[in-house]
């Protein structure tokens, strides 16, 4: 007599994904069947990533935030990826370092960076005016000093010359790089001028750790020495980012009954600064919201050395970063950016239809103005903050 198997409720459900059997990759094969055959460890990773992006982030009503560490403008992934990504409408607003939008003005410039090896001199390299980003490789006088030289001319145009967030700056800054675009007829090339162009709020946590920040900091260093700070009236106020950042978000959730995603490209403080805007509507400002619903990150920084601390989807809910209930909807793959970003743009642009874009840089006063309200409306504590704000002029 044939021996049953003992039941097992629940086993199904473990085995309920589909079977690894993909077909033969062949001459035929589109980048988007590449994908959708990948199964497992990473590769399966960048599959569930892809599968989230044409999904959920399509869709209308989700709000879609793109972070960018690391060196990736220097590696042309503005043109090649982050641009089209911008232009199809999923990507809302972004945050990236100093350093990304710094290297981003070489293109519109039309400053050449060039292919090249990382197995080379550096001591010959700066003997020989020649600046090296691993295997990227340019010209020291001709393209670096070229682009500070042409930054601070544009740092002291008069819409420059008041106290701002980067939001703000980098939209001044996408204009002029709109018209070197056209200037240049090398087709679209800047990421700040898509960003200008498409009505896309920028922001940079750390303005200062860059070439922009510096050469804001020469220019305030010389009207002081000039005794002309009176005329050099530019300020980066990263609390303005932080409030316009956070009204983004709120406005998605509370306002619009809208749904929020996230695309972490790298780590570091552009991600932190994406994902905090949830801790600070509902740690800081006491507004009742539960977290970002859907979570892409691209890294390969770990948690147990602390390079991923604090950001991981599962580790972010406990921040209030990411809503807990939603964790099935995020993936972390593991993968060099420069690698994994592509293939998703790729992906993307061959899977889903264009996007309507929300053009958020434009609502900025409106969306400052909700948060306020929400705040007031909210906050317990408004009256105790506002005297200990009095008790300062008093």
């Amino acid at each position: 007599m044939k021996k049953q198997k003992p039941a097992c409720p629940g086993r199904k459900k473990y085995l309920a994904g589909k079977r690894i059997l993909p077909a033969p990759i062949s001459k035929d094969t589109d980048i988007a069947k590449l994908i959708d055959n990948l199964d497992a460890y990473n590769g399966g990773r960048l599959r569930a990533a892809c599968h989230l992006l044409r999904d959920k982030y399509s869709r209308e009503d989700v709000t879609v935030g793109l972070s960018l560490a690391g060196a990736l403008t220097p590696a042309g992934l503005g043109p090649s990826a982050v641009i089209p990504l911008m232009n199809h409408g999923f990507v809302d607003w972004m945050t990236a370092t100093g350093a990304n939008m710094y290297h981003d003005l070489h293109f519109a410039f039309n400053l050449p960076m060039h292919r090249g090896s990382h197995l080379v001199d550096d001591a010959d390299l700066r003997e020989k005016g020649v600046t090296r980003i691993y295997d990227i490789l340019f010209d020291y006088e001709d393209v670096l000093m070229e682009t500070d030289r042409r930054l601070r001319k544009i740092l002291v145009r008069p819409e420059f010359q008041r106290e701002m967030g980067t939001r703000e700056f980098y939209h001044h800054l996408g204009k002029v790089m709109n018209e070197f675009e056209r200037k240049n007829r090398l087709g679209e090339v800047s990421i700040v001028a898509a960003a200008y162009r498409n009505g896309i709020p920028v922001f940079t946590s750390s303005p200062g750790d860059s070439t922009i920040g510096m050469n804001v900091a020469g220019l305030e260093l010389l009207a002081e020495a000039a005794s002309l700070r009176d005329r050099f009236k530019l300020r980066i106020n990263p609390s303005i980012d932080v409030n316009d950042s956070t009204a983004i978000i709120l406005n998605a959730k509370l306002y619009e009954r809208g749904k929020t995603g996230v695309i972490l490209i790298g780590g570091g403080s552009p991600k932190n600064f994406m994902l905090q805007t949830e801790p600070q509507i509902q740690e800081v400002l006491m507004i009742p919201e539960v977290g970002q619903d859907y979570d892409i990150n691209v890294t390969d920084a770990r948690p147990d050395t602390g390079g991923l601390s604090g950001a991981p989807p599962s580790e972010a809910a406990s921040w209030g970063k990411i809503d807990p209930t939603k964790l099935e909807e995020t993936v972390t793959a593991y993968l060099d950016v420069t690698v994994a970003l592509p293939l998703m743009v790729a992906y993307v642009m061959r899977t889903t239809r264009p996007k309507k874009r929300k053009r958020l840089y434009d609502r900025g006063p409106e969306l400052h103005k909700k948060l306020i309200q929400s705040y007031l409306e909210n906050n317990r504590e408004v009256n105790q903050l506002k005297s200990l704000i009095q008790k300062l002029s008093a």
